[in-house]
Formats: C-alpha cells, structure tokens, sequence
C-alpha cells in the first residue's frame, strides 16, 4: 500500500497502522493464529453509508488464520485503537469488510489542510523526481495541424501538467519528421505548386500533398522571389524549397500550438539523427549484438525474437535508413538523456508500430515498459447532429485555428480531455459554443466564477477572510450534508492527481472537476454563504475558497483558464 502525504493518504496511513497494531494484539492475545501480515488495503467506500473507510484485511487474512472473514474482522475491532486514529465507530459489513467512521468534524480538519496549502494544493511528491517525457503532436510539417492534433496536443499536455504536480520531473517534447520519403514528396509538391504560382502548366503529383496551403505558400514565395528558383537544379531546387518551406510551417505550428496553450521543452530535429550519426550507431549497434541479418541487400531487424510475426526493414537495399530505423535511434537518445520512462501520444493508426518499438528498446537493453504509448482514437466532429466529413488527404479537414477561433482554446482542450484516449470522441461544435450549464467547461468555469461574486458581496458587506486561515475548530460550524460531502471531495484532489498521473489519465481530472463543481453548485443552493452568524460566513467564505482553488487548479492543469465572471 502506497502513500503520499495527502491529506486522505495520512488519515488512510492512520487507520492502516491501527489495523496493523490490532493485528499483532489479537495474535498476542490469542484471538488470531497467523505468521504474515496480509498486503491490505485501506480504501474509500463507493457509499457513504458504509462509512469514510473500508479495508479488505479480514477478508486476505481468513484462510491463514482458519477462521471465517467476519470472525477475523470482530478480532480486528475489538482490537483496535479508534482514538489513535480519530475513528468513532468500527463496524463490519458482508463477509467481512470492516468500516470505519471518523469523528464528528473530522471534515473541518481536511478543510483546514487544504486553506493552508493554498496555491499548492493538489502538489505532491508521488513521482520522486523520476525523470519522466512526454512526445506528443509530433505531425509531419507538410501541412496544418488538424482534429486529431489538437486532441493530442490536449493530452499530452495535459498530462505533462498533472506528472509536474504529482512531483515527477517532466519535460515535454515535438519530433520533427523533417527526413525521409515524406519530406521528399514533400519536396516534389512544394516544386509543383512554385511551377504552378509562376503560371506553368505544370501535372500535380497524385500522392503529393494535396492540402490548400502548399499553393498560398508557393504563391507568396513567387510574389516575393520571383522565377530564381527554376534556375537550379532539381534536386537542390526542391532542398531550397523544402528550406523555405519547413522554416515557415515550423513557425505556423508553434503559433497555433502556443495559441491552444503548448509550449515545448524541446523541439527535436529527426534530420539531426542522421547529420550526427546517430542512426547508423544505432544500426551497428544492434548489428554488434546479433539483432539484424542481410537479405537480398537490406539490414532487417530480427523482431520475431520479441514476438512480432516478420523481421523489419531498418536499411533498404540502396543503404538508406528506414523511418523505422530513425525512430529507433530517437528513442535511444531519450533514454540517453536520463528519462526513466518515455510516453509517446500517437494515433490510433500506429499501433501496429508500439510492439516493435518496445521490442527495438528490448533489443538495446531497456525495459520495454520504459516506453509507453497512448494510442489515442480518433475525433469525429458534429455540428448540427451531423458529421462533419474531415479528410487530411483532400485538405478538407478542420484545423487547430480554425477550431480554435470557432469555439475557443478552452472549450477545446476540456473537451479533448473528457474521454480516455481509448475512446472515440465526439465533438459537437454546438454545445462546444453554448453559454449554458449544459456546456461542461462552462458548468465547470460557471463554479469559480460565482465564488468570485460569493467574495464580492463579502466584500461589499465589509466581510473578509482574516489573513490567517480558520482552525479547525471554526471550520467545525460546517455541518450540513451538501458542506461536509463537499469538503470530503475537495480533500481528494492531491490523490485524483496522483491517479491522473500515473494512470496517464487526464480524464480523470476533467470528470472530477465537474463532480466538484456539482458539488459547490449544491452547497451554494443550500447553504446561504453570507449570514447574519459571522463566523459561519467566514466559514463558509473559507469553504468557498477552497472549492476554487481546487477548481483553478485543476482546470490550470488542464489548460483551460478560471475566469472571474461569465
């Protein structure tokens, strides 16, 4: 059992080490025979009838001990030492699962936590340091950023975010796919769009890039430049434009990345892998230790040593690395950097390419669970009940800036996040838009923005928060059901992150954001903030703060932003 310093995780720890000492004191009395503490767990009932915690301990201990689970459960309670632990009533339920209810106001002690954490709160030191990277976007800069992108680019975000609270050190990164036979067709449409600007009568290549900002940059770049082109070679004509090209697409989609709230680490060049040498070290490498053989002049990867059913082209017969073989040397040079662990967010569509990647990074001497791919599904966009058709290949589909301008980076990133990665996302432009609760970002957004106006009127009526925060005591006054269920879940943010984290879920996040919102609509409903009972009001004002700093937390990790009216 694993814990953290949270505020849930401490009172968790309290009542697991009072079930370890009642443990040893019923075998020392003679209630319980056993050699070995089961591995336990203490957790949070999913029903609040059966109490503020539960463990499994009697239920793993049965069998050793000969008896039936509710038999060691009664041993357990009759052992165990509730003021230690602050608990008022130890209670057993189905065949053997002990619940646990703390003392009356133990919520106002959680409160008090989270008012002194203040703007940290929801930090934590989960991840020790672990040196951790997250890859995400990553599109090849032949053309603009589209759905699935900006869907990746909310993940991956978003979970770099939610690893740096959880205490991991995280660096986010974009691999420029500026090498190999993409760039070369690359090359070859940019050559007949600039023909086509200069008004030659000039055949598009069927598998070029048909999208609609190779003519508008081909245009400008005859505007500007004129024919000079034309008067060099072929080769090194399509190199000046590919140049000019790539500098102006790079720059395009840092700007549009930047404008949905993105900002790389690192920006890593895949033409730089092969201009150092790196993938050919890597290619020795692996032909050193017996990985590759020769057929019919090409190098192949022997992956059906690590389960794939064929071998891998890593050098083709005319001694050009394949993609495959960069990829590899990539990813070798992540883990050369000290990341313990390499996350990678890619499509769907490449999974058929995780298996052998992991099995690459077997092969050099990592551990294949040292990289982890979230394969992410795919977007399909709805505006008035009906799909939108988008198609990459024909240039039709949405861009990032378009969906950006059209319903804004906020409604965007929380939306992208409201599923697993796993899952098909439908995204409807309508309720992207709307202004109402139905929205889910703005239900979300709608609860920060009426604390700002619960603290306006406070200030109006000449009643602010003291610079020290409420004890213990004063925060006892919040007694009703709607305040004390509220509390319990604000208090569960630092561990939703932490799950977040490690569980490479960001949807975790969006989903508990809106059941606290949910949560302080109904406290607010119920609970009439500003009273003529002062120390209540300021208990309530101080419940109100906590519920928004949990919510501009969680939507920061998010990136969407906490605005103040709506």
């Amino acid at each position: 059992m694993f814990y953290y310093n949270t505020p849930i995780s401490r009172r968790r720890e309290k009542i697991a080490s009072g079930i370890g000492e009642a443990l040893h004191k019923a075998r020392a009395s003679g209630a319980l025979d056993f050699a070995k503490t089961p591995a336990f767990v203490v957790e949070t009932p999913r029903e609040a009838a059966h109490g503020d915690f539960a463990t499994n301990a009697a239920l793993l201990l049965a069998k050793e001990a000969h008896k039936n689970p509710r038999a060691v459960a009664e041993a357990i309670a009759a052992h165990f030492d509730t003021s230690a632990a602050r608990v008022a009533e130890v209670s057993i339920a189905g065949p053997g699962f002990i619940n646990f209810r703390m003392n009356a106001g133990w919520q106002a002690g959680l409160l008090a936590e989270i008012l002194a954490a203040g703007e940290a709160y929801g930090t934590s030191a989960a991840g020790a340091g672990q040196k951790v990277q997250v890859e995400f976007v990553s599109a090849n800069p032949t053309g603009e950023l589209h759905m699935g992108n900006a869907r990746g680019a909310a993940i991956g975000d978003s979970l770099a975010s939610l690893l740096k609270m959880a205490g991991f050190e995280c660096q986010r990164e974009y691999y420029i796919n500026d090498a190999g036979n993409q760039i070369e067709k690359f090359g070859i449409s940019l050559e007949a769009r600039y023909k086509q600007a200069l008004g030659q009568d000039t055949l598009f290549p069927e598998d070029g890039y048909h999208g609609d900002d190779l003519p508008v940059l081909m245009a400008e770049l005859a505007r500007d430049s004129g024919d000079i082109y034309l008067a060099l070679e072929p080769a090194k004509r399509r190199q000046e434009l590919i140049k000019y090209a790539l500098e102006r697409k790079l720059a395009d989609i840092r700007e549009a990345l930047a404008d949905f709230g993105v900002e790389y680490d690192r920006w890593f060049s895949e033409q730089s892998l092969h201009e150092s040498g790196a993938v050919q070290a890597v290619i020795d490498e692996l032909q050193s230790k017996g990985w590759l053989t020769e057929k019919e002049g090409a190098l192949w990867l022997d992956c059906t040593r690590f389960g794939e059913e064929k071998p891998e082209v890593l050098v083709r017969g005319n001694g050009m690395p394949t993609y495959y073989a960069a990829d590899i040397a990539y990813h070798k040079d992540k883990f050369a950097r000290g990341f313990s662990t390499v996350i990678d967010v890619w499509g769907a569509d490449h999974h058929g390419h995780v298996a052998r990647m992991q099995g690459a990074m077997e092969a050099l001497g990592y551990k294949r669970e040292q990289l982890e791919v979230i394969l992410m599904q795919f977007v399909r966009l709805l505006q008035g009940g009906e799909v939108v058709k988008m198609s990459k290949r024909t240039g039709t589909y949405v861009t990032l800036n378009e969906l950006v301008e059209e319903v804004g980076r906020d409604a965007a990133r929380f939306i992208f996040v409201m599923r697993s990665a796993d899952s098909l996302i439908d995204f409807d432009l309508d309720l992207a838009k709307q202004q109402t609760l139905k929205n889910p970002v703005y239900y979300v957004q709608y609860a920060h923005a009426r604390f700002c106006s619960i603290m306006a009127a406070a200030q109006a009526a000449g009643l602010t928060l003291p610079q020290t925060p409420r004890t213990e005591e004063q925060l006892a006054l919040l007694s009703h059901e709607s305040e004390q269920a509220l509390i319990r879940r604000l208090a569960d943010f630092p561990d939703e992150v932490i799950t977040a984290a490690t569980q490479r879920a960001p949807h975790h996040i969006a989903a508990y954001l809106q059941e606290v919102a949910a949560l302080f609509h109904n406290f607010y409903d119920k609970c009439r903030v500003l009273t003529a009972d002062k120390e209540l009001s300021l208990a309530r004002l101080s419940l109100s703060v906590a519920a928004a700093l949990v919510i501009r937390n969680g939507l920061k990790a998010l990136g969407v932003s906490a605005p103040q009216k709506m």
